[in-house]
């Protein structure tokens, strides 16, 4: 190996540290060792600790983004070429944080939002610190859009996309009485008839066919034409008790037919 020139403003500690990372570099590259990968590895994990432990107090768990950090570094370490002249740490870190950006990015958001407008939301966070800082107060929605030079309607639609960043489960308790029991789901839930109707149809339209013309004759008078007994009677020639046993057993054999078709399923389900 060539002889290592030293470089301005390197102190002799930092100095003796870029020697042994080139020299577990120049190892690597040349055996692929696993066991100097992990030295390497070892060797930089507090750079990770370091750059993830800035977003701690955000709501991503810790060891994830130190997770999210180590995929950087691995990829840095593939990427680096010891001779160059620059520190791993350095040319680490950007490969580093951009991993950890990107993960907030693209995966801690509730609602997926085009990149555009998580981009945009980014943007407005930052002006609004600012001017808070420098205004000393919350900005309104007219000095953000002065300072990002955009207008007020770029503003709200930011505000808004910025909802979709975290989510409220609808099993929370509703406003701030948690002694009732009634949840957000409990308000905001609606029941529409029309859906167990259209149920009942598609079950009806299933099972009819299994009974013969007559049964199925005697129903729609009496369910779809809403007449009386003594009235399908005379539509089909038969007494009104006639009509009640014809009824009474079109219905038991629909439901016969039901409960044997759900049972059906069920099996198949669990056997699947």
């Amino acid at each position: 190996m060539s002889a290592l020139p030293v470089i301005a403003h390197r102190t002799p500690e930092r100095e003796a540290r870029w020697r042994e990372d080139r020299r577990l570099f120049d190892r690597y590259r040349r055996t692929g060792d696993p066991a100097v990968h992990e030295a390497i590895v070892r060797r930089f994990l507090p750079l990770v600790l370091r750059f993830a432990g800035r977003y701690r107090h955000t709501s991503e768990p810790l060891d994830d983004l130190v997770q999210v950090g180590s995929l950087g570094l691995l990829k840095a370490i593939e990427r680096f070429d010891p001779d160059r002249e620059i520190a791993f740490a350095s040319f680490a870190v950007p490969t580093i944080v951009g991993e950890i950006k990107r993960h907030f990015r693209d995966r801690t958001w509730s609602v997926k939002v085009p990149r555009g407008a998580q981009e945009a939301v980014q943007r407005m966070g930052r002006a609004e610190r600012e001017l808070e800082i420098a205004l000393g107060r919350s900005p309104t929605t007219t000095e953000i859009a002065d300072a990002l030079g955009a207008s007020v309607e770029d503003v709200l639609d930011a505000s808004q996309a910025a909802l979709a960043r975290s989510t409220e489960s609808l099993d929370r308790p509703y406003g701030d009485d948690i002694t009732d029991g009634q949840r957000e789901l409990d308000v905001y839930q609606v029941e529409e008839a029309g859906f167990a109707a259209a149920e009942d149809s598609a079950t009806l339209a299933r099972l009819l066919p299994y009974l013969d013309a007559r049964k199925r004759e005697v129903l729609r008078l009496r369910f779809e034409e809403d007449l009386m007994q003594v009235e399908i009677g005379e539509r089909i020639g038969c007494s009104q008790m006639h009509v009640s046993r014809l009824i009474r057993g079109a219905i038991a054999r629909l439901a016969v037919l039901h409960d044997a078709q759900a049972g059906s399923w069920t099996d198949a389900s669990a056997a699947a």
